[in-house]
């Protein structure tokens, strides 16, 4: 039995006008990766001899996202839509191949390698020249149907557009994926004509050519429907997303992550979790974020390419690009921008942000406070309302704090400055000068109180009033 996949075609020309968009349809993305990645990562898992991507609407989009997942792939350009037997009609132009040839759509990303390759096992244990992957679907709407005979065989696909209503009726659905013979598929494209509600070549009707010549075709059911779903149009893109959704999830639940509320989770392909790690609802983690044991992460937290240690717990934040040492903690509502790196056991507290920074270890920024283009050193405190100014109008600037500082509430910063270890600043300081090591910086004028001025440029206010019940009075002074 040969089992041996010599070409692969993905037919991704659609223009997708559904999706009612700019982006062609098969570079909307699921769980970080285009659609039509997803296609061809899967069927790089089969290890064909040859893939060949037939290419439309958007090629010079759609082109260098191919080239990129899959280097050796051949793209074929479909300049006008005339079918999807037109489309093959093209990809075996100038093929020289023989053996067995795979067609499938680029806009099914939930279709599995193992579903492809239980289907090319079914296909040459039966010898069939030619096999239709269908499924059962339950709701069959704008899907060719499948007419079997009373053997159970195959006889035909039945586009809905051209189907009578007891054809309508039938549930077992074209899930647009075949495997053919290369020579009995070519000699049967070529006989493909127009004559439909379309006016267009339709891949299906080389069933009934293939079986007019005493050909071998069969119709093999998958019992996962849920695989074969395509995307048109933009609730098809969300309901494959969720299903996609799911199944990440239950595979790193699997493997010893807790999901409180895996419907309201959201994780991509390229994130790694280690085992022991909590993640709390509404919590969504992209790209190549990492996360090690014992971390916790949510609820209502955003992770875009983010390292975070083991044991650092991360709460109703957002964090992109960065790195979150051991034994931290982020949040509520922190925002840690491109370039953070916080050290192990560091504190980024409610409503800070943090940019293009070095926090050292065991340092703590616990509230209301911007860090920007600074590096801080070890065991340091930056009080409430600390802002680093950073921003000259032209150019960003540098603020180096040392270690076992203690920076005063409502602090300005004003870069470029230093401020060395062991060194204050007075709360409510503008620090545009250096501060040594071990001195407080103080950079405040003096108080003056002027006496009797509420009563005198706001009496008759409650202020004034209260102030006089008070025993103030309207004599100056400072």
């Amino acid at each position: 039995m040969n089992t041996q996949l010599d070409v692969a075609i993905v037919l991704a020309a659609g223009e997708g006008t559904r999706m009612k968009s700019q982006t062609p349809k098969v570079l909307h993305s699921i769980a970080g990766k285009t659609i039509i990645a997803h296609v061809l990562d899967q069927v790089t898992e089969l290890k064909a001899k040859q893939v060949r991507v037939v290419v439309g609407h958007g090629r010079e989009l759609v082109e260098p996202e191919i080239k990129a997942i899959s280097p050796s792939a051949t793209t074929v350009f479909q300049s006008e839509r005339n079918g999807t037997g037109h489309a093959v009609q093209l990809a075996l132009a100038d093929l020289k191949a023989t053996g067995t040839v795979l067609i499938l759509a680029g806009d099914t990303p939930l279709l599995r390698s193992e579903t492809l390759a239980e289907f090319l096992v079914a296909h040459s244990e039966a010898k069939n020249l030619v096999s239709v992957l269908t499924s059962q679907l339950p709701d069959p709407s704008g899907y060719g149907r499948i007419v079997r005979d009373e053997t159970g065989s195959i006889v035909a696909i039945v586009e809905e557009r051209d189907a009578p209503d007891e054809i309508k009726e039938i549930d077992e659905i074209n899930t647009g994926v075949y495997l053919f013979d290369i020579a009995a598929l070519r000699e049967s494209v070529a006989k493909l004509k127009n004559d439909n509600s379309q006016g267009e070549l339709y891949l299906t009707d080389v069933i009934a050519h293939i079986k007019s010549g005493t050909g071998k075709a069969a119709a093999i059911l998958s019992f996962d429907y849920t695989e074969t779903l395509g995307i048109n149009d933009r609730s098809q893109l969300a309901e494959c997303a969720a299903i996609m959704r799911d199944r990440i999830n239950d595979s790193h639940m699997r493997a010893g992550v807790s999901i409180i509320d895996p419907t309201t989770t959201w994780i991509d392909f390229g994130v790694k979790i280690a085992n022991d790690v909590t993640i709390y609802p509404g919590s969504a983690l992209f790209g190549k974020t990492s996360i090690e044991s014992g971390a916790i992460i949510g609820p209502r937290t955003s992770l875009n390419n983010v390292i975070v240690a083991k044991g650092a717990s991360v709460i109703e934040s957002n964090c992109t690009d960065c790195e979150i040492g051991a034994e931290s903690t982020v949040g509520p509502f922190t925002f840690l921008r491109a370039g953070t790196k916080l050290a192990a056991n560091s504190k980024a507290g409610a409503y800070v942000e943090i940019k293009n920074s070095t926090v050292g270890e065991g340092s703590k920024i616990p509230h209301l406070s911007y860090v920007g283009d600074a590096t801080i050193g070890t065991g340091t405190n930056i009080g409430a309302a600390t802002v680093f100014v950073n921003y000259d109008g032209v150019e960003k600037h540098r603020t180096e704090i040392g270690n076992e500082v203690r920076i005063g509430s409502d602090t300005m910063l004003v870069a470029p400055v230093t401020v060395g270890d062991g060194a204050y600043t007075a709360a409510g300081s503008i620090i545009t000068e250096n501060v040594p090591a071990g001195a407080i910086g103080v950079a405040r004028a003096k108080q003056r109180n002027i006496l009797g001025w509420v009563l005198r440029k706001r009496s008759g206010t409650r202020s004034a009033q209260a102030a006089a019940k008070a025993g103030a009075t309207e004599e100056k002074g400072s």
